[in-house]
């Protein structure tokens, strides 16, 4: 009998063993419920996770939300009350005032410590108020912060329906190929199709925008490929078809639960592909994607160059710049190998979480551009201590820290340029046309402080602390 041997990586793994020093996954709802129109989000929690929900979404208070907080009294937490009917109550009060196609329970922390059987309630509750309701844990004790949205997407994975019978749920669920031949005449829509490729359904996995939506799905179709549809959809009843043999592909690092939901409880294909961040991403992706199909990519050098060329003056601010990574959302491979693209150099990679099969494309393409830019192999550091990190970076003296929140304002009182990581999380980051808007982000702290030691303010503050 053989054993398989590991693969080898020159890339050195380290694991601290620390708290996850994130945003609490809840969040996830921010960008869910615009995502998902017709949705509704029941959170069920405490009245911190509430505090938490009004402070974390107060950006949004121009949009009218559809996402609700019940918050657990102690009469709940000590069995005096019936869970039942009380969550009964608040689902016939939704269904009453918004009328959702779908409601999403978000249990937290506290549902995991009282032991609630959400998903024991919510089949009954469901047959009785007619609008399926999805349960999903999002807790901060067992994920990090964009994992939220992959307990929702692993939820729903399983809502999707195999197969489509009647014509008119056919058309009511191509919403994708709705948008891409709006205000088209018949003869040009056949002629489109027809300059598709014969190959098995594809569906790509991931919250973005509608815009990325537009962007990934065109990208795609200029070598033959059909996008069968998306997860999540604009809409619960546009949820994708997935059968056996489907062939998925995510376009976020963070949805390994969702991943391992399509391959396992679907039967679906996984596409280990790189991630469509960045330039020199999305073309790995689409070649990892066209190889699978077996189809031979066509003008993905030239798309790439042409898009390195249009950002050059951002280049220029950042070669030869360093930057580390603290762990926050979960994106730090795909940035990170990205930076190193641009020419920076990257001390350390804290993330999280690390699944290293759902990433294994992503830290293959890290290690060989880090190989063809000539630069060191940054450490990655799983679920790192925050303590230590601050001494590296003390040691290190990196030019722009990507951090969360939480110690952005400190480092920035000790003169450490920092950038918030969750702004990756909220900007449109994916695919060719989106470069600029990474780039952007990322420069802006040093193009600040640059244009304020201009200003003489550097000299100002020092003066300010001594006295």
């Amino acid at each position: 009998m053989t054993v398989a041997q590991p693969e080898t990586s020159a890339l050195n793994f380290e694991c601290e063993t620390g708290n996850y020093h994130t945003f609490c996954p809840i969040s996830c709802v921010a960008w869910l419920y615009q995502k998902i129109e017709d949705s509704f989000f029941l959170v069920i929690g405490t009245k911190t996770c509430g505090y938490f929900l009004q402070n974390a979404m107060g950006v949004m208070i121009f949009a009218e939300p559809r996402y609700a907080m019940a918050e657990l009294e102690e009469g709940d937490i000590s069995a005096k009350l019936n869970d039942y009917e009380e969550l009964k109550r608040l689902c016939e009060q939704i269904k009453r005032d918004r009328n959702p196609s779908v409601i999403v329970w978000i249990g937290t922390c506290t549902t995991e410590i009282i032991k609630m059987d959400l998903e024991g309630l919510a089949p009954k509750l469901e047959a009785e108020i007619g609008i399926p309701i999805v349960v999903a844990r999002a807790n901060g004790l067992d994920y990090a912060f964009t994992q939220g949205e992959d307990t929702v997407l692993a939820a729903m994975a399983a809502r999707c329906p195999k197969t489509v019978e009647q014509p008119e749920e056919k058309e009511e669920r191509n919403a994708i190929q709705r948008l891409l031949t709006f205000g088209k005449k018949k003869e040009d829509v056949a002629q489109e199709e027809s300059e598709y490729v014969d190959h098995p359904p594809l569906v790509l996995f991931g919250s973005v925008p509608d815009p990325i939506v537009t962007q990934l799905t065109l990208e795609l179709k200029r070598h033959g490929i059909k996008v069968s549809g998306w997860l999540p959809a604009k809409r619960y009843t546009e949820l994708p078809v997935l059968e056996e043999g489907y062939y998925v592909s995510g376009v976020n690092p963070f949805l390994s639960r969702t991943a391992t939901t399509l391959m396992r409880r679907r039967k679906c294909k996984l596409i280990g592909a790189p991630f469509p961040i960045g330039p020199d991403g999305t073309r790995a992706w689409i070649e990892k994607i066209c190889s699978v199909f077996n189809i031979e990519p066509k003008g993905l050098a030239e798309r790439e160059q042409q898009i390195w060329e249009s950002v050059e003056d951002y280049l220029q601010l950042v070669r030869g710049k360093s930057v580390f990574f603290m762990g926050d959302n979960l994106l730090e491979i795909s940035q990170a190998r990205f930076l190193i693209r641009c020419g920076m150099i990257v001390h350390e990679i804290g993330i999280p979480y690390m699944d290293k099969r759902y990433q294994g494309a992503e830290l293959a393409l890290l290690e060989k551009t880090c190989q063809e830019m000539g630069a060191p192999l940054p450490n990655i550091v799983e679920k790192p201590d925050n303590y230590n990190q601050i001494q590296r970076i003390y040691e290190l003296k990196p030019d722009l820290v990507i951090t969360g929140m939480a110690h952005a304002n400190p480092m920035e009182a000790r003169g450490i340029n920092t950038k918030w990581s969750v702004e990756f999380t909220f900007a449109q980051i994916h695919g060719f046309t989106n470069t600029r808007d990474i780039l952007e982000l990322v420069t802006r702290p040093l193009r600040r402080n640059h244009n304020l030691k201009d200003l003489g303010w550097e000299k100002l503050v020092k003066e300010e602390a001594r006295v």
